[in-house]
């Protein structure tokens, strides 16, 4: 997809930050203005921070590191598990697993358990097993590959995080800190952009808005 445009913003809502009582300071520079109670983002302020963004995670993508997406909210979910499942680039859409980057080889660990128990299924181990053996290991498989699943091919940590929504996945957010991971995100008025190296002053809570951000920047990937 091209660069997002200053229409295709306004058209999906991308301008609509939060009510004006829950703002963060320090998002200041970034509101245009308040209208009805809320505050109302300055897109070409938005559009020169996701120039940056781009290009930043384009000259990551290219060092042949991984970007890791994650976007837990209900709203932003299954756009980004389909927008970025298709470039090949890993996500955490389900809750953001403890320790995912500042204990990453137990996190391997149990990624490694899903290949020897699909190796158990075809190697004849099942075949010694009682039916509620089997049964309870293929739910543990079940459960592994619905947290952890969108992670597989992530071998190593990744070059980058980018965010939707800092101020819920602060978790990830902290974490990529403590081991000098760059971060990118999509922070809404109520959060703070300084938390993050790339923030991209927009609306975090519409499923339009966060649509437009992962199909404008993907191609970076």
């Amino acid at each position: 997809m091209a660069k997002a445009t200053y229409k295709e913003l306004l058209d999906a809502g991308v301008h609509f930050g939060h009510l004006t009582r829950k703002w963060n300071p320090n998002m200041a520079p970034y509101i245009f203005m308040e209208k009805n109670g809320i505050h109302i983002i300055d897109l070409n302020k938005t559009i020169g921070k996701l120039d940056e963004a781009s290009a930043a995670l384009k000259q990551i993508a290219k060092s042949g590191k991984k970007i890791l997406f994650v976007a837990t909210k209900k709203q932003a979910k299954e756009i980004v598990a389909g927008r970025v499942k298709a470039v090949g680039m890993p996500y955490v859409t389900e809750r953001w697993p403890g320790g995912m980057l500042t204990n990453f080889a137990t996190i391997r660990k149990a990624v490694k358990k899903m290949g020897a128990i699909d190796k158990m299924a075809t190697d004849g181990t099942f075949d010694n097993m009682s039916k509620k053996e089997r049964l309870s290991i293929m739910r543990m498989r079940e459960k592994l590959d619905r947290n952890l699943g969108s992670i597989s091919d992530l071998s190593r940590l990744p070059g980058a995080l980018f965010i939707v929504d800092i101020h819920k996945e602060n978790i990830a957010v902290q974490e990529a800190h403590k081991l000098g991971i760059p971060t990118f995100g999509i922070v809404d008025t109520n959060s703070d952009p300084n938390v993050v190296d790339f923030a991209i002053p927009a609306n975090d809570d519409s499923s339009k808005s966060v649509d437009l951000f992962i199909c404008s920047l993907r191609s970076s990937c």
